[in-house]
């Protein structure tokens, strides 16, 4: 892998490479980028989805750099605005009078410069709480506490000039981010002429891109927006005529916010259901258009000390003319979707195609960039086939590189069961499908006396079966964990180790997490992890596909599996069992997609028998006593 890398890279090519779990992934283009990086001067790229392997990245250079002799490697890790602490916010919080409150104890902390980030805190924080204090808007140069803020330092040694830093470790969000200022010839926020690029964890890339993409905007945060834009520029010219032109747009934006306050309360059924808004027509949104147009002109032409307050008021007003040319209808190539969370609404807007905005800004033959992934690949007998899914989804042009499989003994340490007699998932039987899949995980937790990960796709079925066990109390002899909020799960993981219990889980856990050893030997998926049809996106790309379950739906849904069953074997000493509660996959559903999930995941061993499957963890001797 290491020397198709660096073939890739003297050829100036990409490359796109699936290396199995258990290779040495970050190894395999460590090496290659720090003797790329000795050679040229310049910075190599890293890109990840989870915090968890940013961190063992910039770890592993440290190791590798001196295995291979160079003395020092200077690297850093960028992490998102939201994962850091801001002084700035924290001390405008702080109530004397309510010193004992969470809220309070959190303020003090990051005051008194023990926390400069929310993986600082020790068995976490709510979502709820640290929203308050995290970064947000950052006044950068204008804050007073920038010499001690973590967020600030990292900004500027990520946009280092060449020479300056040798690795440069961030996430795909940040990127993506990087890449959107770069097309619109903003000021970047990496460092401009990097020597290779290379995106771990590559299967992400696609929902990164259209999350980055995606605008949202509440009326407040609309308002305010404007509201900044009449500021700056008043300030500048003193001109009435920008008062008219402000409160005008205001207006159409409370008009534009009534009707999806209006559709919501007619359509949305729960909270975060993503709903399609009533058409605008007859809102005059084609003028306030062109009033954004003169208004940002405006914002293009100034220039002052306070730079990146207008960069960011400048970036914001367009978002908001694509909001009102989407609206308006004079520009198609957007989904629209409403949704209400935390009680506001919010209109969600995303680019329909994302692969011209890769193919133009990543894959431009500027930069070698590396694509990797433990899943990458679907079935197929060429490496066209098999790489085809991912490469069409994010307009990849370059090379296909062979396949590193995995070198842990599947046939042997593992068995994988399917479930064929819990009834089939639908909202109306719910209730039914819910009874028979909790029995059949007690059932499989007791075989392996606890020591299991289970994966849900729906939080609601977690919430579910973590109230129904908490209720049956004594009668369950395994201790229960269930993921806590944030992105950081040490803590739980700590627990379920030291307890050989039960963690039930759903969105971080499908991937990036390492539990080796007999502490987790059963890893069960509750459901198959199919993409919701009615999602903007995916009813959008089924909408393109002429056999949308085959082409759409199973493909994405193989992506998301492969990541989740990877959890279970992490060495080779490991064995396990792999159960999936979904009958769908049995050979008596006869659905077509089965054999393409049996061919793609690497267990050999599948049986839908119980007692076959009690025979095979007697005789690997997977059921541990404490």
């Amino acid at each position: 892998m290491s020397l198709d890398i660096a073939d890739a890279y003297v050829h100036g090519r990409n490359a796109m490479i699936e290396a199995g779990v258990g290779i040495g992934k970050s190894f395999a283009y460590l090496i290659p980028g720090l003797v790329i990086n000795q050679l040229t001067r310049q910075p190599v790229i890293i890109a990840t989805s989870s915090i968890q392997l940013s961190e063992q990245i910039h770890k592993d250079l440290r190791v590798i750099g001196s295995r291979l002799g160079f003395t020092t490697v200077r690297s850093v890790v960028g992490k998102g605005m939201g994962q850091y602490a801001c002084r700035y916010r924290a001390a405008s919080l702080y109530k004397p009078e309510d010193a004992d409150s969470p809220l309070n104890r959190l303020v003090e902390r990051i005051m008194n410069y023990e926390i400069d980030e929310r993986a600082d805190i020790e068995g976490g924080v709510r979502d709820a709480i640290w929203s308050d204090v995290n970064v947000t808007d950052c006044k950068f140069e204008h804050c007073r506490y920038k010499t001690t803020c973590s967020f600030y330092d990292m900004r500027a040694k990520i946009n280092a000039r060449p020479g300056d830093m040798d690795f440069i470790i961030v996430n795909q969000d940040l990127l993506i981010r990087d890449l959107i200022k770069k097309k619109e010839g903003a000021k970047a926020l990496i460092a401009e002429r990097p020597a290779l690029v290379v995106i771990d964890e590559a299967h992400n890339l696609e929902a990164k891109v259209r999350d980055a993409r995606t605008l949202e905007f509440s009326y407040r945060g609309t308002r305010r927006v404007l509201e900044d834009a009449l500021q700056i520029l008043f300030k500048q010219s003193a001109d009435k005529e920008l008062i008219a032109q402000v409160n005008f747009l205001k207006k159409c934006t409370g008009e534009i916010f009534r009707q999806v306050e209006a559709d919501l309360l007619r359509d949305a059924k729960q909270d975060n259901d993503r709903i399609k808004v009533s058409a605008m027509l007859s809102l005059p949104l084609r003028r306030g258009a062109q009033l954004m147009k003169d208004l940002i002109l405006s914002l293009s032409v100034l220039s002052s000390r306070n730079e990146r307050e207008i960069d960011d008021t400048y970036e914001a007003m367009n978002g908001i003319l694509e909001l009102f040319q989407a609206l308006s209808g004079m520009q198609q190539s957007y989904l629209i979707w409403a949704s209400k969370s935390q009680q506001e609404a919010t209109l969600s807007i995303c680019p329909k195609n994302i692969s011209q905005f890769l193919k133009s800004t990543l894959f431009n033959g500027k930069t070698s960039v590396i694509l990797t992934s433990a899943t990458m690949c679907q079935g197929g007998e060429t490496l066209d086939e098999q790489y085809a899914y991912l490469a069409q989804s994010l307009g990849y042009r370059g090379d296909y590189m062979e396949r590193q499989p995995s070198p842990f003994d599947y046939d042997h340490h593992t068995m994988m069961y399917i479930a064929k007699d819990i009834p089939y998932y639908n909202h109306e039987n719910r209730k039914a499908y819910l009874e028979a899949a909790y029995t059949e995980m007690v059932k499989l937790c007791n075989l392996t006396n606890g020591r299991t990960l289970v994966l849900f796709s729906a939080k609601e079925d977690m919430k579910d079966v973590h109230e129904r066990l908490i209720a049956e109390g004594d009668h369950i002899p395994w201790a229960v964990h269930v993921q806590k909020e944030g992105s950081s799960q040490d803590g739980v993981i700590a627990e379920f180790r030291g307890s050989k219990g039960v963690l039930l889980s759903t969105g971080v856990f499908w991937e990036g997490i390492n539990i080796e050893g007999p502490d987790l030997s059963q890893v069960i998926i509750f459901r198959l992890p199919f993409p919701v049809p009615a999602e903007p996106v995916y009813e959008y790309k089924a909408s393109l596909a002429e056999h949308p379950l085959k082409e759409v739906f199973v493909p994405d849904m193989l992506l998301r599996l492969r990541q989740g069953t990877g959890r279970l074997i992490r060495s080779e000493t490991d064995f396990g069992v792999l159960s999936i509660l979904d009958s769908r996959l049995s050979a008596a559903a006869k659905k077509d997609y089965r054999e393409k999930v049996l061919k793609t995941l690497p267990f050999k061993k599948v049986t839908e028998d119980f007692r076959v499957l009690e025979k095979f963890v007697k005789a690997k001797r997977i059921r541990y006593t404490v």
